[in-house]
């Protein structure tokens, strides 16, 4: 069955239901932002009967249901009527046309550097009758309908009455689809003036009034996601329309305003849930969508359990889902029900990930896990405390971030994760096959560079939790954090000696070699052997540190003192690198098989 028709509309026809109420826009499309440039040039496209490309528009009484409002500057006394169709595209081009051709009204717009601004627009008559003189006979004017120069001194043309318009031949554009009254006029000011006129209205205005729009419409059968896709792929502005966006306009039509609840209402002293949930500083990049994930798989995972207690089989039983589909079909009663529980699972996700010692956002390997963690400690409640629960939680956490498996695309992952962990909690047989999945090869730590990839920042807090102490100040690196005390990952071998030395980039950069130190103590590492700056620091007035005591210092960073202060690279990088491996090991709960280490 096709789910569209392509016919051809005349343009008045369209402004007409524009005007009326009959077509207007869903809620999700953004404002109108031409500026005066680009009106005026589609007029002049117009004017020439050149294709301005088609306009998509989607028929309403389906079971897509989105808030509406008609276009920009159409007013309606009270209420406006319901629409018969919707905008997707062409918003743009429609608005523009609406306001110039149809409303009394200033078209509210911008000039070229953006600055708002209203205009009337004219066709200059002679201008137009004047061989390809289109571009130069649309004029816009101030709500004066008077252009001045030097100041406002020089008056250059003056059309602030009826009169004026017809004695200079400039035709107003919001009566060019209905020039009856200003024929009229033109006869009472100008009658000399008619013969002019009526070529004009031969050769100008009937291409506005004959003109054809290339219309495709969308049939309200269309599905929720059909209408997010179509509108991503038709829309030029080239920002891309978000679920939450859609679900907000979808809620809104029975009267539920999402945005109010995510970011709270403008008029309230009530903070949102986002506000909320951002009071812990590792929550703090949560999103909208990461919510609606997380509400849609506790959603899907009920209608799941209830489809197999009600006997269903095989494709009959519905499935957990967290894919863009699933939370743009979320209902409003599902929101509903499951908003502050959840919350209050992301309040409790924040907690497992103090304890896993991930304070700030910075630190997060993947922001994605917090969605089937989020849904999880949902069902959990204060369950994820018992000690057998807790083992593997943190397990199931380790492996997806050293298995680096919550990069890219993880929707059917997410939703996974949610059931397998739910079931091995009460299974110890039934292992998720993110733990089971998960490996992490020894030689990944030669490659391991970049701060942003999940596993460096999650080694990274692995050595930060065995105690990591600062080389200069008296304090673990985590304590120095909390106090914002300026601090970095850097090299241990620094990286100018290892240059000297002809040590190759690939293996002086690799996280074997980095460490989180503050940055008055990288300051004064600098360039030289690690032997030489151990003994600065431990001679330095502020440290006085004797070798045994640096040594244990070195040593809550896994790093070989003995080593460092022979200089040898490849006995350091060898140490540190199983040290490593036996923190990524402890971790995830999984032996890593090694082959002799580099």
């Amino acid at each position: 069955m096709s789910t569209f028709d392509s016919t051809k509309q005349l343009l008045p026809k369209i402004l007409d239901e524009i005007v009326a109420g009959k077509l207007q826009l869903p809620d999700f499309q953004r404002g109108w932002i031409w500026d005066d440039n680009h009106v005026q040039s589609l007029l002049v496209s117009i004017a020439r009967s050149f294709p301005v490309g088609a306009v998509m528009l989607l028929e309403t009484g389906g079971n897509v249901r989105f808030q509406t409002r008609p276009v920009e500057n159409v007013l309606f006394d009270g209420k406006p009527p319901a629409p018969e169709r919707l905008i997707l595209d062409g918003q743009q081009r429609l608005t523009s046309l609406t306001q110039v051709l149809k409303l009394t009204t200033p078209v509210k717009t911008r000039d070229e550097k953006g600055k708002r601004i209203k205009r009337y627009y004219y066709l200059n008559i002679k201008a137009a009758l004047a061989g390809e003189g289109l571009d130069e006979a649309f004029v816009g004017v101030d709500e004066s309908r008077q252009i001045k120069r030097n100041f406002g001194r020089d008056l250059i043309l003056d059309l602030s009455s009826r009169q004026l318009e017809c004695e200079q031949l400039f035709f107003p554009c919001n009566q060019i689809l209905d020039p009856t009254g200003w024929t009229q006029d033109l006869f009472k000011y100008a009658p000399d003036q008619m013969q002019t006129y009526f070529e004009f209205q031969t050769a100008v205005l009937d291409e506005f009034k004959n003109y054809e729009l290339p219309v495709i419409s969308l049939k309200k059968e269309t599905t929720k996601e059909a209408v997010c896709l179509v509108f991503e792929k038709v829309n030029t502005g080239g920002v891309p329309l978000s679920v939450f966006e859609l679900i907000t306009a979808t809620y809104a039509a029975d009267e539920y305003n999402l945005r109010d609840d995510w970011f709270g209402a403008r008029d309230s002293d009530v903070a949102g849930r986002r506000e909320r949930l951002q009071q812990e500083n590792v929550l703090n990049s949560i999103e909208a969508t990461d919510f609606l994930q997380t509400i849609t798989l506790l959603h899907t995972l009920e209608k799941r359990q209830a489809d197999i207690a009600a006997g269903k089989t095989g494709k009959a039983i519905a499935p957990v889902s967290a894919k863009r589909v699933a939370v743009l079909s979320l209902p409003l009663y599902a929101y509903k029900k499951w908003a502050d529980s959840v919350e209050e699972g992301l309040m409790l996700a924040a907690k497992f990930m103090r304890k896993q010692c991930f304070y700030t956002v910075r630190d997060l390997p993947y922001r994605t896990q917090l969605v089937p963690l989020a849904a999880i400690m949902t069902h959990l409640g204060n369950r994820w405390l018992e000690p057998k629960i807790y083992k593997k939680l943190a397990q199931w956490y380790w492996c997806g971030v050293f298995g680096e498996l919550y990069g890219g695309s993880v929707d059917t992952r997410i939703a996974n994760d949610l059931e397998e962990v739910l079931a091995w909690i009460e299974d110890d047989a039934r292992e998720p096959r993110t733990v089971s999945d998960a490996s992490f090869q020894p030689d990944r730590l030669d490659t391991l560079r970049s701060r942003q990839s999940a596993a460096y920042k999650g080694l990274n807090v692995l050595v930060l939790r065995q105690g990591a102490q600062d080389f200069f100040w008296k304090a673990t690196i985590q304590e120095l954090d909390h106090e914002n005390i300026p601090l970095d990952i850097h090299h241990i071998f620094p990286r100018k000696w290892c240059k000297d030395r002809g040590i190759p980039a690939r293996r002086y950069d690799a996280v074997a070699n980095k460490t989180p130190i503050s940055f008055k103590t990288n300051r004064m590492i600098g360039g030289v052997a690690p032997s030489v700056y151990l003994q600065k620091l431990q001679e330095h007035e502020q440290v006085g540190l004797n070798a045994a005591e640096m040594d244990t210092l070195l040593n809550t960073h896994l790093i070989d003192a003995a080593a460092m202060r022979t200089d040898d690279y490849e006995q350091f990088y060898a140490h540190r690198k199983e040290a490593l491996l036996g923190l990524i090991e402890h971790a995830m709960s999984k032996r890593i098989l090694r082959e002799e280490i580099a």
